[in-house]
Protein backbone atom coordinates (compact mmCIF):
# COMPACT_ATOMS: atom_id res chain seq x y z
CA UNK A 1 0.00 0.00 0.00
CA UNK A 2 1.36 3.76 -0.82
CA UNK A 3 2.37 6.18 2.24
CA UNK A 4 2.80 10.03 1.80
CA UNK A 5 5.79 10.70 3.30
CA UNK A 6 5.50 14.65 1.70
CA UNK A 7 3.54 16.36 -0.68
CA UNK A 8 3.63 14.58 -3.91
CA UNK A 9 5.90 11.68 -2.44
CA UNK A 10 4.55 8.23 -1.63
CA UNK A 11 6.21 5.26 -1.05
CA UNK A 12 5.57 1.47 -1.05
CA UNK A 13 7.17 -0.97 1.16
CA UNK A 14 7.96 -4.34 0.38
CA UNK A 15 7.87 -7.30 2.81
CA UNK A 16 11.21 -8.08 1.19
CA UNK A 17 14.51 -6.69 3.28
CA UNK A 18 11.96 -3.50 3.72
CA UNK A 19 12.54 -2.39 -0.12
CA UNK A 20 11.14 0.89 -0.10
CA UNK A 21 10.04 1.65 -4.44
CA UNK A 22 8.96 5.47 -4.55
CA UNK A 23 6.47 7.43 -6.21
CA UNK A 24 7.10 11.11 -6.72
CA UNK A 25 3.42 13.02 -8.74
CA UNK A 26 4.14 15.27 -11.61
CA UNK A 27 1.80 17.25 -13.93
CA UNK A 28 0.73 14.14 -16.25
CA UNK A 29 1.79 11.61 -14.02
CA UNK A 30 4.42 9.92 -11.90
CA UNK A 31 7.89 9.49 -11.52
CA UNK A 32 8.49 5.80 -10.16
CA UNK A 33 12.16 5.15 -8.79
CA UNK A 34 13.06 1.64 -7.81
CA UNK A 35 9.62 -0.33 -8.39
CA UNK A 36 9.86 -3.00 -6.73
CA UNK A 37 10.33 -7.02 -5.83
CA UNK A 38 7.90 -9.76 -6.17
CA UNK A 39 4.30 -9.64 -8.39
CA UNK A 40 2.17 -9.50 -6.18
CA UNK A 41 3.39 -6.01 -4.86
CA UNK A 42 3.98 -4.96 -8.07
CA UNK A 43 0.59 -4.95 -9.15
CA UNK A 44 -0.69 -4.07 -5.96
CA UNK A 45 1.24 -0.90 -6.88
CA UNK A 46 -0.38 -0.72 -10.36
CA UNK A 47 -3.56 -1.09 -8.60
CA UNK A 48 -2.89 1.87 -6.00
CA UNK A 49 -1.84 4.23 -8.82
CA UNK A 50 -5.02 3.16 -11.40
CA UNK A 51 -7.06 4.04 -8.31
CA UNK A 52 -5.30 7.33 -7.97
CA UNK A 53 -5.77 8.07 -11.78
CA UNK A 54 -1.83 8.17 -12.25
CA UNK A 55 0.11 6.72 -14.88
CA UNK A 56 3.74 5.76 -14.82
CA UNK A 57 5.47 8.51 -16.87
CA UNK A 58 8.66 7.77 -15.96
CA UNK A 59 10.86 5.16 -14.26
CA UNK A 60 14.73 5.57 -11.94
CA UNK A 61 16.92 2.95 -11.03
CA UNK A 62 19.51 4.32 -8.61
CA UNK A 63 21.51 1.22 -9.51
CA UNK A 64 22.19 -1.97 -11.21
CA UNK A 65 21.57 -4.29 -8.60
CA UNK A 66 19.04 -7.00 -8.94
CA UNK A 67 16.25 -5.85 -6.92
CA UNK A 68 16.37 -2.04 -8.53
CA UNK A 69 16.28 -2.96 -12.04
CA UNK A 70 12.74 -4.99 -11.64
CA UNK A 71 9.51 -3.88 -13.92
CA UNK A 72 6.04 -5.07 -14.64
CA UNK A 73 3.48 -5.01 -16.95
CA UNK A 74 0.94 -3.30 -15.44
CA UNK A 75 3.51 -0.54 -15.20
CA UNK A 76 3.47 0.92 -18.17
CA UNK A 77 6.24 1.29 -20.96
CA UNK A 78 7.83 4.69 -19.93
CA UNK A 79 11.39 5.02 -20.13
CA UNK A 80 12.94 3.82 -17.71
CA UNK A 81 15.99 5.95 -16.72
CA UNK A 82 19.51 5.12 -15.08
CA UNK A 83 22.97 7.36 -14.91
CA UNK A 84 24.80 6.49 -18.21
CA UNK A 85 27.49 3.82 -15.92
CA UNK A 86 24.65 2.34 -14.18
CA UNK A 87 23.43 1.67 -17.99
CA UNK A 88 26.47 0.46 -19.04
CA UNK A 89 26.69 -2.21 -16.04
CA UNK A 90 22.86 -3.00 -17.18
CA UNK A 91 23.99 -4.08 -20.38
CA UNK A 92 27.32 -5.80 -19.53
CA UNK A 93 25.02 -8.03 -17.07
CA UNK A 94 22.44 -8.65 -19.95
CA UNK A 95 24.74 -9.85 -22.17
CA UNK A 96 25.65 -12.84 -20.16
CA UNK A 97 22.46 -15.31 -21.33
CA UNK A 98 22.48 -17.13 -18.25
CA UNK A 99 21.70 -14.06 -15.91
CA UNK A 100 18.02 -14.27 -15.25
CA UNK A 101 18.51 -18.02 -14.37
CA UNK A 102 21.42 -16.78 -12.22
CA UNK A 103 19.57 -14.35 -10.31
CA UNK A 104 16.77 -17.14 -9.69
CA UNK A 105 19.23 -18.77 -8.35
CA UNK A 106 20.65 -16.69 -6.19
CA UNK A 107 16.79 -15.94 -4.95
CA UNK A 108 16.65 -19.56 -3.96
CA UNK A 109 17.23 -19.72 -0.40
CA UNK A 110 14.78 -16.75 0.26
CA UNK A 111 11.87 -18.20 -0.92
CA UNK A 112 10.80 -15.38 -3.19
CA UNK A 113 12.30 -17.01 -6.47
CA UNK A 114 9.38 -17.64 -8.29
CA UNK A 115 7.24 -14.09 -7.18
CA UNK A 116 10.00 -11.86 -8.74
CA UNK A 117 9.36 -10.85 -12.06
CA UNK A 118 12.25 -10.72 -14.80
CA UNK A 119 10.59 -10.66 -18.27
CA UNK A 120 11.06 -6.91 -18.38
CA UNK A 121 14.86 -7.22 -16.03
CA UNK A 122 17.02 -4.34 -16.66
CA UNK A 123 15.46 -2.34 -19.57
CA UNK A 124 16.93 1.00 -18.46
CA UNK A 125 17.83 3.54 -20.56
CA UNK A 126 21.21 5.93 -19.89
CA UNK A 127 20.98 9.35 -19.45
CA UNK A 128 23.33 11.29 -21.00
CA UNK A 129 27.05 11.13 -18.93
CA UNK A 130 27.14 13.59 -15.85
CA UNK A 131 23.36 14.64 -16.27
CA UNK A 132 22.45 16.80 -13.31
CA UNK A 133 18.47 16.69 -13.98
CA UNK A 134 15.92 13.63 -14.17
CA UNK A 135 14.11 14.77 -17.49
CA UNK A 136 10.21 14.71 -16.74
CA UNK A 137 7.41 16.69 -16.47
CA UNK A 138 7.36 17.10 -12.47
CA UNK A 139 8.95 18.53 -9.66
CA UNK A 140 12.95 19.49 -10.57
CA UNK A 141 14.86 15.70 -9.27
CA UNK A 142 18.16 16.44 -8.91
CA UNK A 143 20.54 13.61 -9.86
CA UNK A 144 23.86 12.61 -7.63
CA UNK A 145 25.74 10.85 -8.94
CA UNK A 146 28.60 8.50 -7.17
CA UNK A 147 30.43 5.72 -7.12
CA UNK A 148 29.75 4.28 -3.45
CA UNK A 149 28.14 0.61 -3.43
CA UNK A 150 27.82 0.38 -7.25
CA UNK A 151 28.72 1.59 -10.56
CA UNK A 152 26.26 4.59 -11.16
CA UNK A 153 24.80 4.62 -8.32
CA UNK A 154 22.69 7.74 -7.74
CA UNK A 155 20.81 9.69 -5.09
CA UNK A 156 18.04 11.51 -6.03
CA UNK A 157 17.08 14.87 -3.87
CA UNK A 158 13.28 16.17 -5.00
CA UNK A 159 13.96 20.16 -3.65
CA UNK A 160 10.28 21.21 -4.10
CA UNK A 161 9.65 18.82 -1.19
CA UNK A 162 13.45 18.25 0.12
CA UNK A 163 13.28 14.75 -0.09
CA UNK A 164 16.08 13.12 -0.56
CA UNK A 165 15.68 9.14 -1.96
CA UNK A 166 19.28 7.67 -0.99
CA UNK A 167 18.87 4.69 -2.87
CA UNK A 168 20.95 1.79 -0.93
CA UNK A 169 22.88 4.71 1.60
CA UNK A 170 21.84 6.59 4.67
CA UNK A 171 19.25 3.54 5.54
CA UNK A 172 18.64 2.60 9.51
CA UNK A 173 18.90 -1.43 9.22
CA UNK A 174 22.07 -1.68 6.69
CA UNK A 175 25.51 -0.58 7.11
CA UNK A 176 27.04 1.21 3.98
CA UNK A 177 27.86 -1.87 1.70
CA UNK A 178 30.78 -0.91 0.36
CA UNK A 179 31.86 -1.54 -3.84
CA UNK A 180 35.06 -4.03 -2.93
CA UNK A 181 35.52 -4.40 -7.15
CA UNK A 182 36.64 -0.61 -6.96
CA UNK A 183 40.04 0.97 -7.03
CA UNK A 184 39.48 2.80 -3.93
CA UNK A 185 36.18 1.74 -2.29
CA UNK A 186 36.50 3.61 1.03
CA UNK A 187 37.37 6.98 -0.72
CA UNK A 188 34.18 6.38 -3.03
CA UNK A 189 32.23 6.15 -0.22
CA UNK A 190 33.59 8.85 1.44
CA UNK A 191 33.25 11.03 -1.61
CA UNK A 192 29.67 10.09 -2.00
CA UNK A 193 29.02 10.87 1.53
CA UNK A 194 30.33 14.35 1.05
CA UNK A 195 27.89 14.89 -1.92
CA UNK A 196 24.92 14.03 0.30
CA UNK A 197 26.09 16.09 2.53
CA UNK A 198 25.46 19.27 0.54
CA UNK A 199 21.18 18.49 0.43
CA UNK A 200 20.96 16.24 3.85
CA UNK A 201 20.10 19.85 5.88
CA UNK A 202 17.27 20.33 3.24
CA UNK A 203 16.01 16.59 3.04
CA UNK A 204 12.93 17.31 5.30
CA UNK A 205 12.46 13.40 4.67
CA UNK A 206 14.98 10.49 3.12
CA UNK A 207 14.35 7.33 1.90
CA UNK A 208 16.09 4.77 1.63
CA UNK A 209 16.86 1.94 -0.59
CA UNK A 210 15.91 -0.66 2.00
CA UNK A 211 14.25 0.53 5.63
CA UNK A 212 12.30 3.54 6.92
CA UNK A 213 11.75 6.45 5.80
CA UNK A 214 13.76 9.44 8.21
CA UNK A 215 12.11 12.41 8.64
CA UNK A 216 13.71 16.05 9.39
CA UNK A 217 16.94 15.38 10.84
CA UNK A 218 17.05 11.86 9.75
CA UNK A 219 19.32 12.73 6.76
CA UNK A 220 22.00 14.10 8.80
CA UNK A 221 21.84 11.46 11.61
CA UNK A 222 22.37 8.70 9.14
CA UNK A 223 24.88 10.28 7.38
CA UNK A 224 27.41 11.03 10.15
CA UNK A 225 26.32 7.05 11.52
CA UNK A 226 27.66 6.18 7.60
CA UNK A 227 30.71 8.27 8.02
CA UNK A 228 31.63 6.78 11.10
CA UNK A 229 31.09 3.13 10.12
CA UNK A 230 33.31 3.42 6.79
CA UNK A 231 36.26 5.14 8.90
CA UNK A 232 36.29 2.71 11.50
CA UNK A 233 36.59 -0.58 8.57
CA UNK A 234 38.78 1.44 6.89
CA UNK A 235 41.12 2.16 10.12
CA UNK A 236 40.05 -1.25 11.31
CA UNK A 237 38.16 -0.47 14.36
CA UNK A 238 35.08 -1.76 16.05
CA UNK A 239 32.47 0.16 14.51
CA UNK A 240 30.05 0.61 17.70
CA UNK A 241 27.07 0.30 15.02
CA UNK A 242 23.69 -0.32 16.08
CA UNK A 243 23.05 -1.62 12.87
CA UNK A 244 25.46 -4.58 13.75
CA UNK A 245 25.65 -6.85 16.84
CA UNK A 246 23.55 -7.70 19.66
CA UNK A 247 21.56 -3.96 19.17
CA UNK A 248 20.64 -4.90 15.46
CA UNK A 249 17.12 -4.97 14.31
CA UNK A 250 15.43 -8.27 14.79
CA UNK A 251 15.43 -9.97 11.53
CA UNK A 252 18.28 -8.15 10.45
CA UNK A 253 21.05 -10.32 12.67
CA UNK A 254 22.55 -10.95 9.32
CA UNK A 255 24.08 -7.60 8.28
CA UNK A 256 26.97 -8.61 10.87
CA UNK A 257 27.70 -11.06 8.45
CA UNK A 258 28.02 -8.50 5.39
CA UNK A 259 30.27 -6.26 7.83
CA UNK A 260 32.32 -9.55 8.74
CA UNK A 261 32.91 -9.96 5.08
CA UNK A 262 33.76 -6.25 4.37
CA UNK A 263 36.22 -6.04 7.25
CA UNK A 264 37.79 -9.35 6.00
CA UNK A 265 37.95 -8.34 2.07
CA UNK A 266 39.32 -4.62 2.95
CA UNK A 267 42.00 -6.46 5.10
CA UNK A 268 42.86 -9.05 2.24
CA UNK A 269 43.30 -5.55 -0.26
CA UNK A 270 45.56 -4.93 2.15
CA UNK A 271 48.48 -7.94 2.12
CA UNK A 272 50.83 -8.20 -0.25
CA UNK A 273 48.95 -10.04 -3.68
CA UNK A 274 45.95 -9.23 -2.20
CA UNK A 275 42.91 -9.83 -4.11
CA UNK A 276 41.98 -6.13 -5.38
CA UNK A 277 38.44 -7.06 -5.48
CA UNK A 278 38.46 -7.88 -1.67
CA UNK A 279 36.54 -10.95 -2.76
CA UNK A 280 32.45 -11.53 -2.07
CA UNK A 281 31.87 -9.64 1.13
CA UNK A 282 28.21 -8.57 0.12
CA UNK A 283 24.85 -10.19 0.86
Amino acid sequence: MLRQVADGVLVHESEFVQSNAIVVRGRDGVLLVDAGLQDHELTCLADDLSELGQAVVAGFSTHPDWDHLLWHERLGAAPRYGTARCAAAVQEQLSDPGIKAEITAHLEPTGIAEHVPLDLYGLITALPAGAARLPWDGPQVRIIEHRAHAPGHAALFIEQCGVLLAGDMLSDVLVPMLDLAADDPVEDYLAALRLLEEVVDDAGAVVPGHGSVGGAGQARARLALDRAYVLALRDGRDPADPRVGPSAKPGWEWVADVHDGQRQGLARRGEPGGDPAGGDAQA
